[in-house]
């Protein structure tokens, strides 16, 4: 009776896998190994502009090469396209016909920080501050203390252009966000952490000496202004046509005893964007051809000329179609894409966010996700049935250890992804990610098997057959 029991569980219960039990100490090694390239990439991609650098480094040393419409293209070739420094395509071209469709990992490389405003420079009480503006949805109390780096691009009068970093190589200053001493803080403690610290009051400290030991107003100000035009050759002017933005400084950590789990700034989304480019770096001979899209402004709402919302993939979708004698839109129904973005973490800790039955967990594997949204599921793509058991089954084709996870319990928030925005190209797609503790937090934390298993999912996807 408890053989035939224990057969019928087997047979008819769901039981989850976890990646730390299931995979052999020979397999966790790999990850391990695999986690060490990634800190690598968090490290150098601190930003929008240098994930899309990083990517194309890598991605020319895998014999990738700019597109170029003028050009046949045949089965094989790897080409990629540079949108403005701030989102990619990469594409490896199939053996069959580009009307049995293609396979998309679709992620994005921004990640929520404290952008510089055009007027930024100001003194005040004998110290030199710049003034920001929050970019994402961040706890703005937790950027308070926190040390800064500041990356970016400074376009100067003349039409050029000079990147600025400061603040994570050894010897480099940082920048903070002061917050008020406990001891005066007993007003500020009773108010809703919203307010805590207000979006105005995240100004960036970054000096406190005189020009030339003067007494003259501005000339904090000034010695900061003189440092920068003698280092970049910038003037206060420059900043109104720049992109400049305050970043968590510091290396990626590995985290506890076991070193089992990786901290550090950006996971959401980098942890997605690394595994859809190592991903399609291991193709050898892919069946389909396979595209992997790195997208900017994910975090506000994927707007712009690089976000997901604006044209740049489906233009090229049109020139790949064009070159291979067929239409896009003939392309996009038969195609298949894993809209890779991060899911939440079940926190113990923070129990009642949470639906335990429906969430993800560290070390279970990469998420799939049917929804996302908020509410009543605004804003999701929310998958169809068929589409979660297409996807199901690659996932099983590939050995890939995965999960079933909503963001939170229903009604505690929400949040959305790019998903919807290839949806509505006519494309069938999933939301597939990472779990990730602290999420938005300037210093997140992942496992690293769950990022192995990510590596494997869009594998599966990109290699199907």
């Amino acid at each position: 009776m408890e053989d035939k029991l224990k057969e019928l569980k087997d047979e008819l219960l769901f039981t989850q896998k976890n990646a730390a039990v299931e995979r052999s100490d020979e397999q966790v090694a790999i990850a391990d190994a695999y986690a060490e390239d990634y800190k690598k990439f968090l490290d150098a991609a601190k930003t929008e502009r240098l994930a899309v650098k990083e990517a194309i480094r890598l991605a020319e040393a895998n014999g990738f090469v700019p597109f170029d419409r003028a050009k046949a293209l045949k089965a094989g070739d790897k080409v990629y396209v540079n949108n403005r420094g701030k989102a990619l395509i990469l594409a490896v071209i199939c053996t069959r016909p580009l009307t049995d469709g293609v396979s998309i990992a679709a992620a994005h490389v921004d990640s929520p920080r404290l952008d510089l405003k055009p007027n930024p420079l100001y003194e005040k009480a004998g110290m030199a501050y710049f003034d920001t503006h929050y970019y994402g949805g961040i706890k703005k109390y937790l950027y308070a203390t926190v040390p800064l780096a500041l990356y970016g691009v400074v376009t100067r009068k003349d039409g050029s252009t000079v990147e600025i970093a400061i603040g994570d190589k050894e010897g480099d200053p940082v920048f903070v966000v002061t917050d008020l001493l406990i001891h005066l803080s007993r007003e500020q403690m009773q108010k809703p952490a919203t307010s805590v610290v207000s979006g105005e009051n995240l100004d960036i400290l970054i000096g406190s000496r005189p020009f030339d030991h003067s007494k003259e107003s501005d000339a904090i100000k000034l010695n900061i202004m003189k440092i920068l035009n003698d280092r970049y050759g910038i003037t206060e002017t420059d900043f109104l046509s720049a992109e400049l933005e305050a970043v968590p400084a510091g290396q990626a950590k590995d985290v506890g005893f076991d070193r089992s789990l990786i901290g550090g700034y950006g996971h959401d989304d980098r942890v997605c964007s690394y595994p859809a480019l190592t991903a399609l770096f291991a193709l050898e001979n892919p069946a389909f051809t396979a595209i992997t899209l790195l997208c900017d402004k994910e975090e506000i709402g994927s707007d712009g000329a690089t976000g997901t919302q604006g044209n740049f993939f489906p233009y090229f979708m049109e020139d790949l179609a064009e070159a291979m004698g067929v239409k896009a839109r003939h392309v996009y129904p038969q195609s298949l894409c894993l809209s890779a973005d991060v899911n939440s973490a079940y926190d113990p800790l923070y129990a009642s966010a949470y639906s335990e039955q429906n969430s993800s967990f560290i070390n279970r594997g990469v998420v799939l996700t049917k929804y996302t949204g908020s509410g009543g599921k605004g804003g999701s793509n929310d998958a169809s049935a068929e589409v979660m058991g297409v996807f199901r089954r690659i996932m099983d084709a590939g050995d890939v250890i995965w999960q079933i996870g909503e963001l939170g319990a229903v009604d505690a928030g929400g949040g959305g992804t790019v998903a919807k925005y290839i949806a509505q190209l006519d494309v069938d797609t999933v939301d597939l990610g990472v779990p990730v503790l602290s999420m938005h937090a300037p210093f997140e934390v992942i496992s690293k098997l769950d990022l192995d298993e990510t590596h494997r999912a869009f594998f599966a996807l990109l290699d199907r057959k």
